[in-house]
């Protein structure tokens, strides 16, 4: 019998205990639920608070279980890409077959050091903002962190949802905090009779000022994020373009920062539904607007359209400068559904 590959044992036990996290928040939530419907049950909050409720329930489900997008085939090297770049042992020549297979591909940014980057465990040429999930084992479009608390990688699919999960948790947390503290006071005063609500009143309020001073602050700090239009990844390692690295590379201003997460249509703005700006695999950069030239000299932009009448498969197709637009090359909502 052969023995199990350790490697396999150890992933299965890391995608197991991932899910710790996120039991430990369900399983708080659901308390919550309990202690304040239930326990404290004010009749005049419980709308307000169902409704809060609701929003959070229905963000924190966007964000956990929508699938993060990965590049497309055409970012991935072909079978005699891969075997002549493993007969290379010169990594400037290595850098050179990267070189040619990427000149006709979105590609703005680099190492710092000025290299193509490649991915080594996917073997493809990375796009812009996308970096590789050592927990997900897989590389994310637009990537900005892999968050425990929903078990997923937050990027270019879900950040909206991210943002959302946020707002709809502070809110949350922030009225049980406000509606809790009469009440509390008066546990504290002797006010309340000696009845097991009690113990749910006094430790709801202490709870939910916990996550509230966290959650303000990690809101607060992705607020900042989407105004200067950078990832957590961005923020904590510039991106490199050709003319050097840039912390600022991708800022195109507050309004259109703002508005590559949130999209154009206001009334989507407040509902964890897919609307954000942008393309997959390409995002305008201040250099890109300033030169219109591709880091790797190729002309033209891209867009992402249907493989087949059936839409069941989706490509990356050239596009002229002399027709295209930047703002013209986005990318529709159902690519995110079927892209695998």
């Amino acid at each position: 019998m052969t023995p199990p590959d350790p490697r396999s044992v150890r992933r299965r036990c890391q995608r197991a205990f991932s899910w710790i996290p996120v039991i430990f928040i369900s399983g708080v939530v659901a308390w919550s639920y309990y202690a304040y419907v239930v326990q404290l049950c004010v009749v005049v909050y419980l709308l307000a608070y169902h409704v809060l409720f609701i929003m959070f329930a229905w963000t924190y489900w966007q964000t956990m279980f929508t699938k993060p997008m990965n590049p497309l085939k055409e970012f991935h090297l072909s079978y005699s890409d891969k075997q002549l770049l493993d007969s290379e042992d010169r990594l400037e020549s290595q850098q050179e077959i990267l070189r040619r297979i990427v000149k006709d591909l979105p590609v703005f940014t680099r190492t710092v050091s000025g290299a193509i980057r490649f991915c080594n465990h996917c073997l493809l040429v990375k796009p812009d903002r996308c970096h590789h999930c050592s927990v997900c084992d897989k590389c994310i479009l637009k990537m900005d962190h892999h968050c425990p608390w929903v078990n997923n990688c937050v990027g270019f699919s879900n950040y909206k949802f991210f943002m959302l999960f946020l707002v709809y948790s502070l809110l949350y947390c922030l009225f049980i905090t406000a509606t809790d503290l009469q009440y509390f006071i008066q546990v504290w005063t002797n006010g309340l009779p000696d009845t097991q609500a009690k113990f749910h009143i006094m430790f709801l309020l202490f709870a939910a000022s916990m996550f509230s001073v966290s959650l303000a602050s990690l809101f607060s700090y992705h607020c900042w994020l989407v105004c200067k239009n950078r990832s957590t990844l961005e923020a904590f390692r510039a991106p490199a373009f050709r003319h050097g690295t840039d912390k600022n590379g991708f800022s195109l201003g507050l309004s259109k920062n703002f508005r590559q997460v949130f999209g154009d249509e206001k009334k989507y703005w407040p509902l964890p539904v897919f609307s954000s700006g942008g393309t997959l695999h390409q995002f305008t950069s201040r250099s890109l607007q300033k030169s219109q030239s591709r880091l790797l000299n190729s002309e033209g932009l891209w867009r992402v359209v249907p493989e087949d009448e059936d839409k069941t498969g989706w490509v990356l197709v050239h596009c002229t400068p002399l027709h295209v637009s930047l703002s013209e090359c986005r990318v529709c909502e159902s690519a995110l559904w079927v892209v695998a």
